[in-house]
């Protein structure tokens, strides 16, 4: 008799422990990777007529590399790359293009430095 009532309470043990919610279970420690560092500046592009300009704001401690990319309309115009600019910390630069005629397109690469 003894028997039966200890295998009727491991019974109800492990019964109990195996409907425990997921949440409740312990779990084996896993790495999570370490939180990356905020980079790249804030840029704002504006296309006038032929004329591009943009404006890059670095907030974060480590420099930026930024460039402009100018994509001109007309087949026979040259589509132009700006060199690349160090935006440093807490530092604002203003990059410039154009094309002959009308602009495409516009935008901002950014390098880590």
């Amino acid at each position: 008799m003894r028997l039966s009532r200890s295998l009727a309470s491991a019974t109800a043990a492990v019964v109990l422990v195996l409907c425990l919610p997921y949440e409740a279970v312990p779990h084996a420690r896993v790495k999570r990777p370490a939180p990356t560092e905020p980079f790249g500046a804030e840029c704002r592009t504006k296309v006038t007529g032929s004329q591009v300009t943009a404006y890059c704001h670095n907030p974060y401690p480590q420099t930026d590399g930024v460039s402009l990319h100018v994509e001109c309309d007309r087949w026979w115009d040259l589509d132009t790359d700006s060199a690349t600019v160090d935006a440093g910390p807490a530092m604002t630069v203003r990059l410039t293009g154009r094309c002959w005629e009308e602009v495409r397109s516009a935008w901002i690469t950014h390098q880590k430095r």
